[in-house]
Protein backbone atom coordinates (compact mmCIF):
# COMPACT_ATOMS: atom_id res chain seq x y z
CA UNK A 1 0.00 0.00 0.00
CA UNK A 2 1.35 3.07 -0.73
CA UNK A 3 2.08 6.07 2.22
CA UNK A 4 2.44 9.57 2.37
CA UNK A 5 4.92 10.82 1.57
CA UNK A 6 7.64 14.36 1.24
CA UNK A 7 11.17 14.62 0.07
CA UNK A 8 12.73 18.12 -0.94
CA UNK A 9 15.39 18.62 -3.87
CA UNK A 10 17.64 20.16 -1.49
CA UNK A 11 18.60 16.83 0.18
CA UNK A 12 18.70 14.71 -3.02
CA UNK A 13 19.28 11.05 -2.59
CA UNK A 14 22.05 11.32 -5.02
CA UNK A 15 23.71 13.88 -7.19
CA UNK A 16 25.62 12.77 -10.71
CA UNK A 17 28.01 15.29 -11.82
CA UNK A 18 29.31 15.53 -15.14
CA UNK A 19 31.12 18.16 -17.14
CA UNK A 20 29.10 21.29 -17.05
CA UNK A 21 26.44 20.02 -15.15
CA UNK A 22 24.38 17.75 -12.62
CA UNK A 23 21.12 16.12 -11.68
CA UNK A 24 20.00 16.10 -8.24
CA UNK A 25 17.34 13.03 -7.56
CA UNK A 26 15.15 12.04 -4.97
CA UNK A 27 13.08 8.80 -4.10
CA UNK A 28 9.28 9.18 -3.86
CA UNK A 29 8.20 5.33 -3.59
CA UNK A 30 9.02 3.96 -6.48
CA UNK A 31 8.97 7.30 -8.03
CA UNK A 32 12.53 9.29 -9.04
CA UNK A 33 12.52 12.69 -9.59
CA UNK A 34 14.88 15.30 -10.79
CA UNK A 35 16.07 18.07 -11.16
CA UNK A 36 19.10 18.81 -13.83
CA UNK A 37 21.35 22.20 -14.15
CA UNK A 38 23.36 22.80 -17.02
CA UNK A 39 26.17 25.24 -17.02
CA UNK A 40 26.49 27.64 -19.93
CA UNK A 41 28.73 25.26 -22.53
CA UNK A 42 26.75 22.15 -21.42
CA UNK A 43 25.90 19.73 -24.37
CA UNK A 44 25.40 16.15 -24.18
CA UNK A 45 27.37 14.67 -26.93
CA UNK A 46 30.47 15.92 -24.91
CA UNK A 47 29.29 16.11 -20.97
CA UNK A 48 27.31 12.64 -21.18
CA UNK A 49 28.18 10.80 -24.08
CA UNK A 50 31.14 9.49 -23.13
CA UNK A 51 29.18 8.38 -19.39
CA UNK A 52 26.97 6.36 -20.93
CA UNK A 53 28.35 5.68 -24.40
CA UNK A 54 25.53 5.79 -26.53
CA UNK A 55 25.31 8.08 -29.61
CA UNK A 56 22.72 10.39 -28.77
CA UNK A 57 20.61 10.57 -25.57
CA UNK A 58 18.46 7.17 -25.41
CA UNK A 59 16.40 8.38 -22.04
CA UNK A 60 12.83 9.74 -22.52
CA UNK A 61 12.36 12.73 -20.87
CA UNK A 62 8.71 14.50 -19.42
CA UNK A 63 9.85 17.85 -17.72
CA UNK A 64 9.52 21.33 -17.03
CA UNK A 65 11.96 24.02 -17.74
CA UNK A 66 12.42 26.67 -14.69
CA UNK A 67 15.63 28.76 -16.31
CA UNK A 68 17.43 28.52 -19.11
CA UNK A 69 17.55 27.87 -22.92
CA UNK A 70 17.54 24.09 -23.78
CA UNK A 71 18.16 23.30 -27.85
CA UNK A 72 17.10 20.15 -28.62
CA UNK A 73 17.85 18.17 -31.90
CA UNK A 74 16.33 14.55 -32.41
CA UNK A 75 18.37 11.72 -34.83
CA UNK A 76 16.29 12.70 -37.54
CA UNK A 77 16.98 16.26 -37.71
CA UNK A 78 14.09 18.03 -35.61
CA UNK A 79 15.13 21.08 -33.34
CA UNK A 80 13.19 22.69 -30.79
CA UNK A 81 14.73 25.52 -28.17
CA UNK A 82 12.74 25.22 -24.83
CA UNK A 83 12.79 28.02 -22.13
CA UNK A 84 11.22 28.82 -18.90
CA UNK A 85 7.88 27.78 -18.10
CA UNK A 86 7.84 25.07 -20.85
CA UNK A 87 6.36 21.58 -20.25
CA UNK A 88 8.62 18.98 -22.50
CA UNK A 89 8.20 15.27 -23.89
CA UNK A 90 11.71 14.42 -25.42
CA UNK A 91 11.62 10.86 -26.61
CA UNK A 92 15.24 8.97 -27.04
CA UNK A 93 17.70 9.68 -29.74
CA UNK A 94 18.56 13.48 -29.05
CA UNK A 95 21.31 15.67 -28.65
CA UNK A 96 21.25 19.11 -26.40
CA UNK A 97 22.72 22.04 -25.01
CA UNK A 98 22.69 25.12 -23.37
CA UNK A 99 21.39 28.55 -25.18
CA UNK A 100 23.23 31.53 -23.68
CA UNK A 101 24.85 32.35 -20.88
CA UNK A 102 22.52 31.26 -18.36
CA UNK A 103 22.23 27.95 -16.87
CA UNK A 104 18.96 25.61 -17.60
CA UNK A 105 17.39 24.20 -14.95
CA UNK A 106 14.53 21.80 -15.03
CA UNK A 107 12.65 19.05 -13.46
CA UNK A 108 12.65 15.43 -15.03
CA UNK A 109 9.53 13.55 -14.33
CA UNK A 110 10.56 10.69 -16.38
CA UNK A 111 13.98 10.56 -16.92
CA UNK A 112 15.69 10.60 -13.90
CA UNK A 113 15.82 7.09 -12.95
CA UNK A 114 18.52 6.47 -15.46
CA UNK A 115 20.05 9.50 -16.34
CA UNK A 116 23.61 9.53 -17.13
CA UNK A 117 24.59 6.56 -15.38
CA UNK A 118 27.38 4.56 -16.20
CA UNK A 119 26.55 1.85 -18.56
Amino acid sequence: MASLQKKNLSSPDETRTFDKGKIEVVNVGDFKFGRSTFQPGWKWSTSVKPIVKTSSCQVHHVGYVMSGRLETVMDDGKKITFGPGDAFDIPPGHDGWVVGNEPVVFLDFMGAAEYAKKK
